[in-house]
This record gives C-alpha cells, sequence and structure tokens, in this order.
C-alpha cells in the first residue's frame, strides 16, 4: 500500500511562485514513475509533469520552463516548483506513482491564482 500526501498549495498571485511537495509512504526509489497532475472542474485530469527513477524529466507543453519537477530520495518527497503562475494555472494538483500494477494517487491540493 502507497499513500501519497500532498501539500503547498494556497492562493497566488498571478506572477508567483508556489512549490508543491508530495510526501511518499514507500520508499520513492522504488517507483519507477512519479508525475504530478492537475484537474480543473468539468475537465479532465491533465499531466503537468512527471519523473523517471534515473531522472528523467517529461513536461505538458503549457508549463514548460515554468515549472520543475523533482525527487528528494532521503525524504521520499517529490516537488513541483511552478514559478511565473497564471490564473490558467489555477486547479487542485495530484501527485500520482504506480507499485505493483496499481495507480495511486494523493488526495490533491488546490493551487488557485488570481489575475
Amino acid at each position: 500500500q502507497v499513500q501519497l500526501v500532498e501539500s503547498g498549495g494556497g492562493l497566488v498571485q498571478a506572477g508567483g511562485s508556489l512549490r508543491l511537495s508530495c510526501q511518499a509512504s514507500g520508499i520513492i526509489s522504488s517507483f519507477e514513475i512519479m508525475g504530478w497532475y492537475r484537474q480543473v472542474p468539468g475537465k479532465q485530469r491533465e499531466m503537468v509533469a512527471d519523473i523517471t527513477r534515473g531522472g528523467s524529466t517529461d513536461y505538458a507543453s503549457s508549463v514548460k520552463g515554468r515549472f520543475t519537477i523533482s525527487r528528494d530520495y532521503a525524504k521520499n518527497t517529490m516537488y513541483l516548483q511552478m514559478n511565473g503562475l497564471t490564473p490558467e494555472d489555477t486547479a487542485v494538483y495530484y501527485c500520482q506513482t504506480a507499485w505493483g500494477g496499481i495507480d495511486y494517487w494523493g488526495q490533491g491540493t488546490q493551487v488557485t491564482v488570481s489575475s
């Protein structure tokens, strides 16, 4: 069983920054890939960024150059540094991983960007 707990969301003005954290109950070096997703009411959940065990990263085109995903193995934590936030980044952000063929999701953290 894997538990993921996000934190770091909040209200920020356009152009501001936030850092999201995802604390995992398992040893994150065991997870081949971890990712951040976001969802706006009425829309499908979309991938924001992911990172492999080897450190390779991938980003949605809408956040490339503004967001940075990272993992701290010593703290069993994944991060999403978000800079240059815009109102279009407003969403609930979720962290995700897979283990033993099962997808695990956190409960989500709200990010609201005011114009």
